[in-house]
């Protein structure tokens, strides 16, 4: 099979290669485009491969855009940062999608899932433009975020709203810490139960450790082996690691 792969991370794009030609050796990337641009460009001049790989968030704008000009009959794996309900949806014969940073085996999976369609030549059966729309829904439309949490405080049960939060952090127990410097145990089983309560607008998981509120940073340090340093604002100063596969969507979700 021939695929191509739209990706803006560099970085991201050489490893997703890498893991293709592990994962299936009939697999020949043609190309890596970086954007929308790119990708119509190269989709008017050549062919259309088998398989798609496709990140949805490009420095140029969304993946999707790409279909306004160009209706693919091939089947489609989405990449992304982020476990979105619409594509899960969509989970289906000819869209596929995974979820950074990609599993190896969630990766084998999909391909072998797209090369049965491509052998058997069976029609592309997801509405494309049905997707968009769903996907275009304002996030907050149908998800009420939690808005307090019940602290722990000197024996009492004390409220702590929210936007208050700078981070969450793990250890043996849970803790919060807020804008104001104070720390307070959070009874909580699980950062994953955490931060499903929370707005992925405002509050990013960095790490294994840690969940932080984007109005806490106060710089990001990058590092030769593409890590990020991230330290967040007084009076806390806590410096929290971001993995060098995860630096590409921190990034996008800071820098908006």
């Amino acid at each position: 099979m021939k695929a191509i792969i739209i990706e803006d991370e560099s970085i991201i794009a050489e490893e997703l290669q890498n893991k293709i030609k592990l994962a299936a050796e009939d697999v020949e990337v043609l190309a890596v485009l970086s954007g929308v641009r790119q990708a119509k460009q190269w989709l008017s001049a050549n062919a259309e491969p088998d398989l798609f790989f496709m990140d949805i968030q490009l420095s140029d704008g969304v993946s999707f855009e790409i279909f306004e000009e160009y209706k693919p009959h091939s089947p489609v794996i989405f990449t992304t940062a982020y476990d979105d309900y619409a594509i899960r949806a969509f989970k289906v014969n000819g869209v596929d999608y995974l979820l950074k940073p990609i599993d190896d085996d969630e990766l084998k999976k999909a391909i072998d899932k797209c090369r049965t369609i491509v052998e058997s030549k069976s029609a592309f059966p997801a509405d494309i433009n049905l997707l968009i729309q769903k996907l275009a829904l304002p996030q907050p439309a149908q998800q009420v975020y939690k808005e307090k949490f019940i602290v722990n405080h000197h024996r009492k049960w004390m409220p702590v709203n929210t936007k208050d939060i700078a981070c969450f952090m793990k250890e043996n127990i849970h803790y919060i810490y807020t804008f104001s410097g104070e720390k307070h145990i959070l009874d909580f089983t699980t950062m994953e139960d955490i931060e499903e309560l929370l707005d992925p607008r405002m509050f990013y998981r960095a790490n294994r450790q840690f969940i932080v509120h984007i109005d806490a940073v106060q710089t990001i340090q990058p590092h030769d082996n593409q890590k990020l340093t991230v330290t967040l604002k007084p009076p806390l100063k806590v410096q929290v690691d971001v993995s060098r596969e995860k630096a590409p969507s921190f990034k996008k979700w800071f820098d908006r």
